[in-house]
């Protein structure tokens, strides 16, 4: 699955509802599912989830899947396995610096829940993902230049490491969320 760049602040709006982010995000991690089956994951009606599930069609964020046994059902999957933005671009509207900063509050939020599920599982795993599991907080002083070059060797670097982990039967679903903003001058 291929990663997304959205250009467009109408675009990134359309994944500001968090049904709707949270539907994009199943699809990704769980494969194809109905509307049905993601009312019943999400305690919602059919009625909403289809309207959501067409919004993301129409910004293509998700198609319509072929699946074997179901030839009445449709089904849903997500087509990149990432959506990324540029802040300069969609700040160039009000309408999509809202969205973005939404995202960006969403994906802290993912962290926060991220870790307090690890602190009410930790006493089930095993201590080799007790020791593997953590957080960092550090202040550098870097370029621009320097932050994109970090971004770009870390992802990079992730995509060896799943590669290299493919099949293996230690590796689980482990999610990573990273961030890196300008602190203002101290006074």
């Amino acid at each position: 699955m291929s990663d997304r760049e959205v250009h467009d602040g109408e675009e990134l709006k359309a994944l500001t509802h968090p049904l709707r982010v949270r539907m994009l995000a199943v699809l990704r991690e769980d494969g194809p599912a109905t509307a049905t089956e993601l009312a019943r994951r999400f305690g919602t009606d059919t009625g909403a989830t289809s309207y959501h599930l067409r919004k993301l069609a129409q910004y293509g964020f998700i198609e319509e899947a072929a699946v074997e046994g179901h030839p009445r059902a449709k089904h849903w999957q997500a087509v990149h396995a990432t959506t990324s933005w540029k802040n300069t671009e969609a700040g160039a509207t009000g309408e999509g610096r809202t969205a973005a900063d939404w995202m960006r509050r969403q994906q802290a939020g993912i962290l926060q829940s991220d870790a307090q599920s690890f602190e009410r599982l930790q006493d089930t795993l095993p201590p080799e993902w007790i020791d593997a599991a953590g957080i960092g907080d550090l202040l550098v002083s870097l370029s621009p230049d320097s932050v994109n070059e970090l971004w770009d060797r870390f992802y990079s670097h992730l995509d060896e490491l799943k590669a290299r982990d493919a099949g293996n039967a230690a590796a689980r679903r482990v999610s990573i969320v990273v961030g890196g903003f300008p602190r203002p001058d101290p006074s």
